[in-house]
């Protein structure tokens, strides 16, 4: 398994064409997750279920970011492509 240094606490994932690249991911608490659209569809990533809800706003462009602080399984999805577009993080 690859282990990240507690300093380097950023992962990219990208929004494009109705899925997220990667669907799953692992990270270490602290870790802050930025999500990167990258298609030409508006889309949104969403909590449904974790130890923490948030949310963005809808967009086309730009990026997104949400430092995570609490263990556990969130499940994410964007709810204008559901229920296809999902994804899931991990945060050890």
């Amino acid at each position: 398994a690859l282990v990240i240094p507690a300093f380097a606490a950023t992962k990219t994932v990208q929004v494009k064409d109705n899925k997220f690249v990667a669907s799953s991911i692992t990270v270490s608490k602290g870790t802050t997750v930025k999500w990167v659209w990258k298609g030409k569809a508006p889309h949104n990533v969403v909590v449904t279920k974790g130890p923490a809800k948030f949310k963005s706003t809808t967009q086309v462009k730009g990026s997104f970011s949400k430092k995570l602080t609490k263990k556990g399984t969130y499940s994410l999805l964007c709810t204008i492509h559901a229920p296809g577009m999902k994804m899931t993080v991990k945060v050890r």
